[in-house]
């Protein structure tokens, strides 16, 4: 019955380092964001090799089981909930730099060159308008 304990406290940890994960691509830092990734694979690894079945049939019964399963579901939600965020932030960014690269026709921003003049590739006629 030690595997339980063993990994519900890998479960908890796990809930931690999502939660620092979280709070990294918040703010930005991908120095501490890179840093979290091994110890988050490694856990997961551990979770992946996991085998219950030898355990007995008394788990299904066990509050620590239960505990168990509650903080899995919670580190699947956080997951997906840090898989939001980084799919927010690269939506922001492929945004950014398609408007930059003048892309969107449709798009409402203009762009200038350095003399405060509309830029060429973002004239819409240009002197066959005129």
């Amino acid at each position: 019955m030690a595997l339980l304990p063993n990994s519900l406290s890998q479960a908890v940890r796990l809930l931690t380092v999502l939660d620092d994960e979280f709070e990294a691509l918040k703010s930005q830092n991908l120095e501490q964001f890179e840093r979290l990734q091994p110890e988050k694979l490694e856990l997961l690894k551990a979770f992946a090799s996991l085998d219950f079945s030898k355990s007995g049939a008394s788990l299904a019964s066990s509050s620590d089981w239960e505990e168990f399963q509650q903080t899995i579901v919670e580190c699947r939600d956080r997951h997906r909930r840090n898989g939001i965020l980084i799919q927010r932030k690269l939506d922001a960014i492929r945004a950014a730099l398609k408007t930059l690269q003048g892309a969107d026709p449709a798009s409402s921003v203009e762009i200038y060159d350095r003399l405060g003049r509309l830029a060429a590739g973002r004239r819409k006629g240009g002197y066959t308008e005129a």
